[in-house]
């Protein structure tokens, strides 16, 4: 494979990867959103299912996205962030961020629901 196909498709990676990357911020997001305005409904539950079923991919792949290792294809680069358009600060503490982010989100709606 010549390197301007192999560029060109770590670049669609990148972006595909960058999009899923942000549906789901915005299904966390949606999560302590509906959570603080005790707006909880049908969807809130469908994000923290979606959001858990990403976990759980993200264990089978060793806490790698499956995005990552298709990308390390393409490219000998292995810094952090070479296969998603981010900054390498989010892109190094993403799971992180996130994941912290996911359980205050569901803590929220428990506390709702609850009380």
């Amino acid at each position: 494979m010549d390197r301007t196909k192999t560029n060109r498709k770590l670049v669609i990676i990148k972006i595909t990867h960058t999009l899923i990357w942000a549906f789901f911020v915005f299904l966390i997001g949606y999560i302590i959103y509906t959570g603080i305005l005790n707006r909880i409904n049908i969807f809130t539950y469908i994000s923290i299912v979606v959001v858990a079923v990403e976990g759980v991919i993200l264990l089978i792949f060793k806490w790698k996205c499956p995005m990552t290792v298709i990308a390390r294809r393409y490219t000998d680069n292995q810094d952090v962030g070479f296969d998603i358009y981010l900054p390498k600060i989010i892109a190094k503490h993403n799971k992180l961020i996130f994941t912290t982010l996911y359980i205050i989100g569901i803590i929220i709606v428990i506390y709702k629901i609850l009380w």
